[in-house]
This record gives C-alpha cells, sequence and structure tokens, in this order.
C-alpha cells in the first residue's frame, strides 16, 4: 500500500471564514482538515464542470465550427489582414 504525500497549507481566515469552519466542523463531525478537503473537492469540481458545460453549450448552439476560413487562419491571420487592409487603401 503506497502513502499519499501530504502537503501543509498555512492560511489566514477573516473572523467569518472562521466561523464558518467551525460551524462546519460542529455540524459534520469532521476536522478542520477534512472540511479543507471537502471543500476544495466540491470547489474543483463546480470549476471544471463549469468549463466542460460552456464548451459543450457552444458546440451544442453550433457556434463552435460555424464559420469557414483557411484551415491555417490561427497562423497566418496577421498576413492575412495586412493584406486585406493594404487592398483598402
Amino acid at each position: 500500500m503506497t502513502t499519499a504525500k501530504l502537503a501543509r497549507i498555512n492560511a489566514r481566515l477573516t473572523a467569518e471564514a472562521a466561523r464558518k469552519v467551525s460551524y462546519l466542523e460542529r455540524r459534520t463531525g469532521q476536522s478542520t482538515t477534512e472540511v479543507i478537503l471537502a471543500s476544495i473537492d466540491k470547489y474543483y469540481e463546480a470549476i471544471t464542470s463549469e468549463e466542460s458545460t460552456t464548451a459543450s453549450k457552444l458546440a451544442e448552439t453550433g457556434f463552435v465550427g460555424c464559420a469557414e476560413g483557411p484551415r491555417d487562419l490561427s497562423s497566418s491571420y496577421k498576413s492575412d489582414l495586412t493584406r486585406s487592409l493594404g487592398n483598402k487603401l
């Protein structure tokens, strides 16, 4: 069995944040470490699911891939723009 290496984090909490941690400890019977680890997991889950949701919503609406252009546009757009603006002058 392998043991995960633990990292120690020191943080300053506002009085309000400390009160919330204390409440969560009493309410759940968990230690400070367990409360913080659970909070990090929840926050991480929320952020990562939000990222995938945004990308999937753009794809669902048809926004992703809705335009046509040269395949190398991401690397040639500056020269294409310069040429286009030069034609207008």
